[in-house]
């Protein structure tokens, strides 16, 4: 009976096994679904960590058919079509949140999805949808992420006259036009808008490694122009005014010393 048992176990194990094989297929490093959603954490190359957070990734695909837009705008849900002011169809999905721009040619422009695993679900629900119009699209959509966007924060504010002044060949920063500064890498092909806060938004990149990349070479420069003496926030005491209201009331009494002593003499 025991030997029973051990057989037994050993072949539920292995159909766990090959249940478990064929229940996750292999997915490429750069779509797969990251376990905290549309944050990516970035080595900041001083042995620390960041974390950047997704906001729009911007994708593009070719359906390979022509699409008549006025059939499907009007045989699909949640679709806007105004050919006067602009001559594509504009869809949107619930889940995941995202809006195409479709058009007759059969491209499309995905946005508003917030991880590259999301952009290529959708892409895949807009041409299951073209579909069920009646307009087959090819097999191979020519799925393209074009520019993702992401923010994040330093933690410190930052000299931008600094770092402008010293990075004037990447950088440049009109703070009567605008309150950023826009700092163009060269590799990874990353533009940032660095703000005196410490808030950094980063776009451009094609890949969520290029956020990363490109966050790990910046880093550094930031910390070289970071705000050492920095004014406190109003209502918070710092050591100047502390030092300052204890220093007045002394000098009061001594100033009423010597003008006590000016009377008598007087």
């Amino acid at each position: 009976s025991t030997m029973a048992d051990t057989t037994i176990a050993a072949t539920t194990n292995k159909a766990q096994s090959a249940t478990t094989n064929t229940a996750t297929p292999s997915v490429p490093a750069a779509h797969a679904p990251s376990l905290a959603g549309s944050v990516i954490e970035a080595n900041d190359d001083h042995g620390g960590s960041n974390y950047i957070r997704i906001q729009n990734i911007s994708s593009t695909a070719n359906l390979g058919v022509r699409l008549d837009l006025k059939k499907i705008a009007l045989k699909c849900r949640n679709t806007e079509f105004n050919p006067r002011r602009f001559g594509a169809v504009i869809m949107r999905l619930r889940d995941p949140r995202a809006t195409a721009l479709i058009f007759a040619s059969g491209k499309m422009c995905i946005t508003g999805v917030k991880s590259a695993h999301n952009a290529t679900l959708a892409t895949k629900k807009f041409a299951y949808i073209v579909e069920r119009v009646g307009f087959k699209p090819k097999d191979y959509l020519d799925f393209k992420v074009q520019n993702i966007v992401g923010t994040t924060d330093v933690g410190f504010p930052i000299r931008l006259e600094g770092l402008v002044y010293a990075h004037s060949t990447f950088a440049s920063y009109e703070p009567e036009l605008f309150p950023g500064l826009i700092y163009r890498m060269v590799s990874p092909r990353v533009v940032f808008l660095i703000f005196v806060s410490g808030k950094i938004v980063i776009t451009g990149a094609k890949t969520e490694t290029d956020l990363s990349q490109a966050f790990t070479k910046l880093y550094p420069v930031l910390l070289e122009y970071k705000k050492v003496h920095v004014a406190s926030l109003p209502g918070l005491p710092s050591n100047a005014t502390t030092t300052n209201a204890a220093a007045a009331p002394t000098a009061a009494a001594a100033a009423t010393n010597d003008s006590q002593r000016e009377m008598e003499e007087v």
